[in-house]
């Protein structure tokens, strides 16, 4: 669902994008897109893969079965973007390492629901990996709730706190997910560091 609405936001303006996928042909035609067939777990297939870009960004998602397995993944990635000399990384984050109250984060709050708690926790474990890498890395959290919407380009940005309205909702369409993601690419503000999107 977001990379997805990443590469469309990155086509749309201009970018050239290689598009690392597990199944190329699923992908279809787009203007300025090569699908590649890739492992983010192996670092010669990254390594491959990123050779010659700019940056690179990870919407790697792990399977439902082995949420853990993203630990393992980020490690790898890091590796192969070593290899190529690609020294810019956007990873797709998670809300649970957000600050919902000074020193509490959002998977530890009582009300978190069990069943997001295993990715929750193994999005958050990506991040001292990130902090060790010797590279220019960007961790970016969605909101609480990240769903297909619509792109208004309409949206706040903030740092380790969750962003919520005035009803106490915390939420962000994909595609304005994507746009913020873009200008972070485009224009770098939080170079080794996690920040959140809202509306």
């Amino acid at each position: 669902m977001i990379g997805s609405r990443i590469l469309a936001e990155l086509v749309r303006r201009g970018h050239s994008v290689t598009a690392v996928v597990r199944h190329p042909e699923k992908l279809g035609a787009a203007k300025g897109v090569k699908p590649v067939q890739g492992d983010i777990t192996d670092k010669a297939s990254v390594a491959a893969a990123a050779q010659g870009s700019d940056a690179a960004i990870s919407a790697y998602s792990p399977p439902p079965t082995d949420p853990g397995m993203i630990v393992g993944a980020t490690r790898s990635l890091l590796a192969g973007l070593a290899t190529a000399g690609v020294r810019r990384l956007i990873v797709v984050g998670g809300a649970g390492s957000l600050e919902v109250s000074p020193g509490v984060q959002v998977v530890d709050a009582p009300e978190f629901p069990d069943t997001w708690k295993a990715i929750a926790l193994s999005h958050r474990d990506v991040l001292p990996v990130l902090r060790e890498a010797d590279l220019d890395w960007t961790y970016f959290s969605p909101a609480a709730l990240i769903e297909p919407g619509q792109r208004t380009g309409k949206f706040r940005l903030g740092g380790t706190r969750l962003i919520s309205n005035d009803r106490g909702e915390s939420r962000i369409s994909a595609e304005d997910y994507a746009v913020a993601l873009v200008d972070e690419l485009e224009n770098p503000q939080h170079l080794r560091r996690q920040f959140t999107i809202g509306y």
